[in-house]
């Protein structure tokens, strides 16, 4: 909203045309959100202590994590709180791609949030059935994957006429794609995004472990949406480096920028030991909003490669319950497989620290196929 009420005025406060400018916005949105943040979450701490939301804890997990119970918990609605507020701060609200993430993390972080506060009113784990959350997942993933194959309305005419190709790493996009018919390109865009909110939603067990990878998701798709929405001196990026060209991708920097700032606000607070966990509130909704990324900058495909920790994570748990249901075995220890570790006797900060550094080293090895095509 800044930019809409103040951008007009620019011909009168000459200083006001530095926000013509994605880089200076980016920077803008991730100090509003990181302020916000740091200067919330001791007062929101202290609220959710006072009424009593605190974390409840599996019966059959790592004995280390029974002294974590009742650390409050839903702290991830301040990270959505502070992402969507400084999102419309500094976005352009006519740019229709900003709002489709936006809405996408909003709205699953009400999921999250309806799974939170079932957990804490039975006093137990299990919250929202399986069955219901992914329902209401897809229900919306539909939706708005069905609008931005169907709906014409604001959408930029770039994306409707690639909707429906999926760009492959390593490859030219103007050389090699896999174009699929409306429906499958909506059930596809759908499973993305339904199935990196659940992904992220099962790295969430450690103290910093899933707030981690998502900042550096979000730093990397920052990079992706801008090169594939800028020009630099008059030279077209997307066309250089032969990936998806859309010019309304750039304002997604903001929104990668906010989450990164409200990423960092909470961190500070959730490093090991914890002081709050973010709760499916946060994790539903951050991963809602990777995977629509995803989806919006046609990298659906390389958001595998980029968020590795989160497909490993998922498929452990996959692996581990088709196994014991076919066979009566174990593949792990324990699932997510960051529970693994910790039951072979990895602390909890070396197992959250190495994924870190795995998460980064995908990021590294994303930007590398910009390259490699």
């Amino acid at each position: 909203m800044i930019y809409y009420f103040l951008f007009p005025l620019r011909s009168q406060i000459n200083a006001l045309n530095v926000l013509r400018y994605v880089p200076f916005r980016v920077l803008a949105a991730t100090m509003t959100a990181m302020l916000l943040s740091f200067g919330l979450y001791p007062w929101f701490i202290r609220r959710l202590q006072s009424k009593q939301v605190g974390q409840v804890i599996r019966k059959d997990g790592p004995e280390s994590h029974f002294s974590k119970a009742g650390t409050p918990t839903m702290g991830g609605a301040l990270i959505l709180f502070a992402l969507v507020i400084s999102t419309v701060l500094w976005a352009d609200p006519q740019n229709i791609m900003v709002w489709v993430v936006t809405a996408i993390t909003a709205s699953y972080g009400v999921i999250g949030w309806v799974d939170d506060a079932r957990k804490i009113r039975k006093k137990s784990s299990g919250g929202l059935s399986g069955r219901w959350k992914l329902l209401l997942q897809f229900a919306i993933a539909i939706s708005v994957c069905s609008y931005l194959w169907y709906g014409n309305a604001g959408l930029p005419h770039e994306w409707l006429v690639q909707r429906g190709r999926v760009a492959l790493p390593f490859v030219a996009f103007d050389r090699l794609v896999i174009t699929l018919p409306p429906w499958a390109y909506v059930a596809f865009a759908s499973f993305v995004i339904a199935g990196t909110s659940n992904a992220v939603n099962l790295t969430d067990g450690l103290d910093g472990l899933a707030i981690g990878p998502v900042m550096v998701n979000a730093g990397t798709y920052m990079i992706l949406a801008y090169l594939a929405g800028v020009t630099f001196f008059g030279y077209d990026m997307a066309h250089y480096l032969r990936i998806p060209s859309f010019p309304q991708s750039g304002e997604l920097a903001i929104y990668c920028g906010a989450m990164i700032g409200a990423g960092f606000g909470f961190l500070w607070f959730n490093t090991y030991p914890a002081q709050v966990f973010m709760g499916d509130v946060g994790s539903l909704a951050l991963g809602g909003g990777l995977g629509s990324l995803a989806v919006v900058t046609k990298n659906e495909v390389l958001s595998i490669l980029l968020g590795g920790i989160f497909f490993v994570e998922a498929v452990s748990v996959i692996g581990q319950v088709a196994s014991f249901k076919l066979f009566k075995k174990r593949i792990f220890l324990m699932a997510p497989i960051h529970h693994h570790f910790e039951k072979k006797g990895w602390p909890e900060p070396k197992v959250i620290v190495r994924f870190w550094i795995i998460s980064i080293m995908l990021a590294l090895a994303t930007l590398a196929t910009l390259k490699l095509r």
